[in-house]
């Protein structure tokens, strides 16, 4: 849990991340780290005022469907011709 942590956030943008003294991020990254993983906010460290690096939340991409199945399935016989079965769809 995040307690008693020291974030200033932008005034001007607020789509700017929070930002953190490198000092504050030292002493908290476990629980920042679980803040960031729970929240989605980005955190910007900074060093003397300059920002040094960011802390994220992991974006994982989903892989598409499209051909999840290729080389897994055999097709036995024609699957095109039509078959020398009479039916009627009226039925």
């Amino acid at each position: 849990m995040v307690t008693n942590m020291v974030i200033k956030q932008s005034p001007r943008r607020a789509s700017l991340p929070a930002t953190m003294s490198a000092a504050h991020f030292k002493a908290r990254c476990l629980e920042l780290m679980d803040a960031v993983e729970r929240t989605g906010r980005s955190v910007v460290v900074t060093k003397r005022g300059r920002p040094v690096a960011m802390l994220s939340p992991m974006r994982i991409a989903h892989k598409s469907a499209f051909g999840f199945m290729k080389g897994r399935i055999e097709i036995l016989g024609d699957i095109v011709e039509p078959i020398d079965v009479a039916w009627n769809a009226e039925q």
